[in-house]
């Protein structure tokens, strides 16, 4: 009997903030005369998103006096420190896990005390004891319960809370683990005007994802999984601790490198999913180029990867999360059955891939 993902419950924090709002914000906080300003008002035009989340309300305004979190002045200072932000983490990260964690499991019929394990993903905070403690006391998880943590893996940590949640129902098939992840991505704005800092401040948002794994007949079953490493990007994809909030390196070449990594591993992944077989995919929207370079690579048609584009309009990229808002989709998705193979990239470079069945 073969794992299967069971349920998938979603959350995002606040109300949704429509792209060209975030735009204004961005162009006052870098302080950008009216050539810049259209500069960026077009890149966001072209994202592919429409809108994202955030933990910050500020994102809403374009007037500092607005603001709650950033300083009430137009040079944002003194600008947050990673305490600050680690702060907001804190509060707010429990909170939305918790929210995913009762959709997911109301969506299962399962109680919170049935769980057996609990892996929680983030590359966006972390405090000891942990948002995995908090999860386990204010749910009423078994005291029993192991919980693991995954952190600082970036995009496709996901994918290895996946791994590891098939292998401990494999070794223990009465298992039932529960996957939390939750990225608070937009706490770790950076105002210095560059190439790394504009990318990431036009694609990234805030979500939480909880997925229960355990054996079973139905749902969406994990048949195989791989990784791969591209060397020639290991400095194009990075992310840091500063005294500001994370660092994001975030180079613009990451999507040609990604196509070109995809097509030399292509006889391995036709070895190992049957590639040419295949005709669903959810492809971890990193952004709008990567989708389209990645459908490119397979020679595929954005149909067979639309969740993948409706996530990135309605969210955009919230880091590890946003496989499982793409995956949440598919489960939902009457038209969707049989092999869906599921990728997503991240520091390194790293490629990783995952092949379900979905009855």
């Amino acid at each position: 009997m073969n794992s299967q993902i069971k349920s998938i419950g979603l959350a995002s924090p606040g109300k949704a903030i429509e792209q060209e709002m975030i735009c204004r914000f961005m162009q006052k906080a870098h302080g950008l005369d009216a050539k810049e300003s259209r500069k960026l008002s077009f890149i966001y035009r072209k994202s592919g998103i429409a809108q994202r989340y955030s933990a910050l309300n500020d994102f809403n305004f374009s007037d500092p006096q607005n603001f709650n979190f950033f300083p009430k002045n137009d040079r944002l200072e003194p600008f947050p420190d990673t305490l600050s932000r680690m702060e907001v983490f804190k509060k707010v990260a429990p909170e939305l896990a918790i929210e995913a964690i009762e959709t997911c499991l109301a969506n299962s019929d399962e109680k919170p005390e049935a769980i057996t394990h609990l892996i929680l993903i983030s590359c966006t905070g972390m405090y000891a004891p942990g948002v995995e403690l908090d999860i386990i006391n204010r749910l009423g998880l078994s005291n029993t319960v192991e919980r693991y943590a995954i952190h600082f893996m970036g995009c496709y940590a996901a994918f290895n809370g996946i791994k590891m949640a098939d292998r401990i129902c494999k070794s223990e098939p009465s298992a039932k683990v529960l996957i939390v992840g939750v990225e608070l991505c937009t706490i770790h704005f950076q105002k210095e005007y560059n190439e790394d800092n504009v990318l990431a401040n036009a694609i990234f948002g805030d979500g939480a994802a909880a997925v229960l794994i355990q054996q079973g007949e139905q749902g969406m079953h994990i048949e195989n999984y791989q990784s791969n490493i591209i060397p020639d990007g290991a400095d194009d994809m990075a992310w840091s601790i500063g005294n500001f909030g994370f660092q994001m390196k975030l180079s613009k070449y990451i999507p040609n490198l990604l196509e070109r990594g995809i097509k030399d591993f292509a006889d391995g992944l036709e070895e190992q999913f049957g590639l040419s077989t295949i005709k669903h995919f959810a492809i971890h929207p990193g952004g709008k180029q990567i989708l389209n370079k990645i459908e490119n690579a397979f020679g595929i048609e954005v149909s067979q990867n639309q969740h993948a584009h409706n996530i990135l309009k309605d969210f955009g990229n919230m880091s590890s999360v946003t496989i499982l808002f793409v995956l949440e989709a598919v489960l939902k998705d009457p038209s969707i059955k049989g092999k869906v193979l599921a990728m997503g990239f991240g520091p390194g470079l790293t490629l990783e891939s995952l092949l379900i069945d979905k009855s």
